[in-house]
C-alpha cells in the first residue's frame, strides 16, 4: 500500500511543479535551474531533474559519509518522467494570460507541490535527492525542515539567476513559504495516511471470524 502513495505523491508532486512553470510567475529555485539548463543547454526539464539527482547523490554521501543511496535516483527518474508528462498534458490545457490567472495557478501549484512532497517523503522509500539533502542539512544545523528547505532554496536560486532560469516574484514565495508548506503537511499527511493503512490493514477475515465468534 506505501508503494501506492509513494508514486501518487510524486505524481501529485510533479503536477504541482508543472502548474507552477505554467503560471509564469516563477518556479521554485531548483525547478527554475531545471528549466534554465533545458533553454540553455538542452535536453527536457525532466531530464535535466536525473542528472542534477545523480550530483545530489554524491552530495549526500559525501555529506552523510555512507554509501551513495541509488534508490533516490529511481524516484528522480520517475519525478523526471512525471514533470515532462504534466508539461506536455498542461502546455495547451493551462496557459494563463491574466495576472490573477496566473497568482491562480501558482498558488495551486505550491499547495500542490507540498502536499505531493509529503505524500511521498510519508513512505520513507526512497526521498528525492534534493529532499534528502533538507533532511540532512535540518540534522547537521540541528534545526528544522522551514531553515533547511529555505537554506537549500537560497542556494539553487543563485545557481538559477546565473542560468537565467524563471525566477520571478513566485520563485521569492517559493523560498518564503516553500518549507514552511511542507512542515505544515508533512503531520496532515502522516495522521490521514497512518488512518487509511490502519483501515486498509485490517483483513475482512478477521470481521469474519469475529462476527462467527459472537
Amino acid at each position: 500500500m506505501k508503494s501506492i502513495f509513494y508514486v501518487l505523491g510524486i505524481l501529485i508532486l510533479t503536477l504541482g511543479i508543472s502548474f507552477t512553470i505554467q503560471s509564469d510567475l516563477g518556479t521554485s529555485p531548483f525547478d527554475a535551474l531545471l528549466v534554465g539548463l533545458s533553454i540553455n543547454v538542452g535536453l527536457t526539464v525532466g531530464s535535466w531533474e536525473i542528472i542534477i539527482a545523480l550530483i545530489l547523490i554524491g552530495c549526500n554521501s559525501f555529506l552523510k559519509r555512507q554509501k551513495p543511496e541509488v534508490l533516490g535516483l529511481l524516484t528522480a527518474f520517475i519525478t523526471g518522467i512525471g514533470i515532462d508528462m504534466w508539461l506536455f498534458i498542461l502546455h495547451n490545457l493551462i496557459t494563463p494570460e491574466l495576472w490573477y490567472s496566473k497568482v491562480v495557478c501558482f498558488g495551486i501549484g505550491l499547495v500542490v507541490i507540498g502536499l505531493g512532497t509529503a505524500t511521498y517523503l510519508y513512505t520513507n522509500f526512497a526521498p528525492i535527492p534534493v529532499d534528502r539533502l533538507t533532511f540532512i542539512i535540518q540534522e547537521l544545523t540541528k534545526t528544522n525542515i522551514f531553515f533547511a528547505r529555505t537554506f537549500i532554496y537560497l542556494v539553487f536560486l543563485l545557481m538559477a539567476m546565473i542560468l537565467n532560469g524563471p525566477i520571478g516574484v513566485g520563485t521569492l514565495l517559493t523560498v518564503c513559504l516553500g518549507g514552511l508548506i511542507l512542515n505544515y503537511f508533512m503531520p496532515f499527511t502522516e495522521k490521514v495516511l497512518d488512518r487509511l493503512l490502519t483501515h486498509s490493514n485490517t483483513s475482512p477475515h478477521d470481521d469474519k471470524g469475529k462476527n462467527h465468534s459472537i
